[in-house]
């Protein structure tokens, strides 16, 4: 089972990598490859039929909270755009310098990791660039300062960060400890 695993896994990627000259799009190379390897597990396992379909069901239940969120983050980004809530902060930024908007978005994408979830923060701090930046290499650079700062930020906080949330939740690590170490 394994090396049939190794091969799909492997012929998958192999696909993902050659998204442009197969003209496959990547997500349902990915989709396609994950369901030909639950199907190879489900064939060929030797553990009890109902295990096999636990853990499954367990994977569906992860990805289905992850697609809901996003769902649910996305939409609250989009009312906030179409009530014209990021025109007032982007009214607000005026600087013509990449150096400082680089630091102010840094900076802003940090505090609200802190407050809100990781992936929420990246989704808003990422539609406010598209605002102020026109496409380019530029705001890729800015967009990749955000995923940083979103992600330190959250760990920054027990609020921002699911990891964090958890360890705090179960007594593993407090805020002050947290704050401290940073």
């Amino acid at each position: 089972m394994i090396p049939i695993l190794l091969l799909v896994a492997i012929l998958g990627y192999l696909s993902v990598i050659l998204e442009s000259p197969i003209r496959i799009n990547k997500t349902i190379t990915a989709l396609l490859t994950g369901t030909i390897c639950w199907v190879v597990i489900a064939i060929y396992s030797h553990d009890d039929q109902h295990l096999v379909t636990e853990k499954l069901m367990g994977y569906f239940g992860e990805i289905s909270g992850l697609l809901i969120f996003l769902m649910g983050a996305m939409t609250i980004v989009e009312l906030i755009d179409i009530h014209k809530g990021f025109t007032v902060i982007t009214r607000r930024i005026r600087t013509t310098s990449v150096l400082r908007l680089l630091w102010i978005v840094a900076f802003v994408t940090f505090i609200l990791s802190a407050l809100l979830d990781n992936l929420a923060t990246a989704i808003i701090m990422v539609t406010l660039l598209r605002k102020l930046m026109p496409k380019g290499e530029i705001r890729m650079v800015l967009t990749g300062i955000v995923v940083i700062a979103a992600n330190a930020g959250g760990a920054f906080s027990p609020i921002g960060d699911v990891t964090t949330t958890l360890l705090w939740i179960g007594g593993q690590v407090s805020a002050f400890g947290i704050v401290k170490t940073l």
